[in-house]
């Protein structure tokens, strides 16, 4: 399981963005575009919001629009190709995003995901002279309310940059209200004491085996066995960790699978081009997360296939398939 909870001061749902001159009287300027509100994404960074714009697209459909930086702190660009986890990244903000402005869900109630999946196509994730303009198409399905409320529901998306594809994928994901989440969180609900009683940051392979540059972006830590890690929490990490929280989160599960794959494949596969994910549990910040990978073979693309599984305390909190291609 992941979530994401930020408090804010309440808004009318369905509020659009500031983006356009006729909010000022400036008709003659062309129009301007900012980021949605980034209580809407649950963020605390404003530099971390993604969204731009929404608008609805018939009855049970939206469509979002993201800008993507040519170069992020974090999710910065590999060989020239934007980084895939940004789609991910993308997606818990659309999803979010339309939890509150389009069915209504009170801003301090957590999102939890159960499972994703994407598919991309390589060369639409090309860096250019520009910022990517991103349009995920989403459309609303199996949507089960509590009362007036959305209790969960799956979104299915495709995901276009400039009209030209760039990725299919699907989410599903429930809404909780904070009474119910504390009783599903016990003890662990507690976002001071969880944070207590964290354990100490473990040491980080070295960043070039997870492709990455700097060791503060590493989620991984050596145990000695082959295709084996301790999971690496490091809850000052300004973007994984954008505001405190009482587990570990999903991006960082995501993460962690990504490199955990690169890993395990060795040179020349390092993009996950296809990746399903599943939330099984919560991972708690008190005791250790164990991540293994294992090549699962071929499939018709001739993409490497790699399975992932985050375990803690004997049981699977998390696992992931991914089908990697060589961009070397």
């Amino acid at each position: 399981m992941a979530s994401a909870t930020l408090t804010a001061p309440p808004t009318a749902a369905g509020r659009r963005p500031f983006t356009g001159g006729e909010r000022t009287g400036l008709s003659d300027l062309p129009p301007l575009t900012t980021t949605v509100p980034r209580q809407y994404v649950h963020r605390t960074a404003v530099s971390e919001v993604f969204l731009t714009d929404w608008r609805r697209a018939g009855t049970d459909g939206w469509v979002v629009s993201a800008q993507w930086p040519r170069a992020h702190s974090f999710y910065g660009p590999v060989d020239g190709l934007h980084d895939p986890v940004l789609l991910v990244e993308t997606m818990r903000q659309a999803s979010i995003l339309l939890s509150h402005v389009a069915h209504g869900v009170p801003l301090d109630h957590p999102i939890i995901w159960q499972d994703l999946h994407y598919s991309l196509v390589p060369e639409a994730l090309r860096v250019t002279g520009t910022p990517a303009e991103i349009e995920l198409h989403i459309t609303d399905h199996d949507l089960v309310y509590r009362g007036k409320r959305l209790a969960s529901a799956r979104q299915l998306y495709r995901v276009r940059r400039d009209g030209t594809e760039l990725a299919r994928a699907e989410l599903n994901f429930s809404c909780h209200s904070p009474a119910v989440y504390r009783r599903l969180r016990g003890k662990y609900s507690d976002l001071q004491r969880a944070n207590d009683r964290k354990l100490d940051l473990a040491e980080p392979v070295a960043p070039r085996l997870v492709a990455r540059d700097r060791t503060g972006d590493v989620v991984l830590s050596p145990t000695g066995h082959a295709n084996r890690w301790q999971l690496r929490v490091n809850t000052a990490h300004p973007v994984l960790f954008d505001h405190p929280v009482d587990h570990a989160p999903g991006m960082l599960m995501v993460e962690a699978a990504r490199q955990a794959a690169h890993a395990a494949a060795g040179p020349g596969f390092s993009l996950p081009v296809d990746m399903a994910c599943s939330f099984h549990r919560y991972a708690e910040l008190d005791a250790p997360c164990w991540v293994e990978a294992t090549v699962a073979g071929r499939d018709g693309r001739d993409h490497l296939l790699l399975d992932v599984d985050i375990r803690q305390n004997g049981q699977s909190v998390f696992t992931a398939r991914a089908a990697s291609q060589s961009i070397r």
